[in-house]
């Protein structure tokens, strides 16, 4: 059995979020918490409360004991992009994208 968690709209690239997120999947749930805890990564934060999230959700649905949970899963996919305009010199513009992420964590009980 296996419960997720999900977070929509982050405002971190999700190329940034991904150097995290390759670094927990497949891992334990305590190393991965401690990993993200001491992070120094902005992305270290969201992701560490989503996998709390995530644990929580297995707990309440009652898959199992959460000390033997593994990170199944850690997919960062891209949200919306949001599009400004920043002025430039001689009546110009140059377009800023702000990327967005949306993130699920899948967690699950070890066999």
């Amino acid at each position: 059995m296996e419960a997720k968690a999900i977070l929509r709209r982050v405002r971190i690239s999700p190329r940034k979020m991904r150097i995290l997120a390759n670094l927990v999947r497949g891992k334990r749930v305590e190393e991965a918490l401690r990993l993200l805890k001491h992070s120094s990564k902005r992305s270290g934060i969201v992701l560490h409360k989503l996998l709390v999230s995530a644990l929580a959700n297995a707990e309440h649905a009652g898959i199992g004991d959460v000390d033997n949970f593994f990170v199944r899963a850690c997919c960062i996919d891209n949200g919306p992009i949001e599009k400004r305009w920043l002025a430039r010199a001689m009546g110009r513009a140059n377009r800023i994208q702000r990327r967005t992420s949306h993130v699920t964590i899948v967690v699950a009980a070890a066999a």
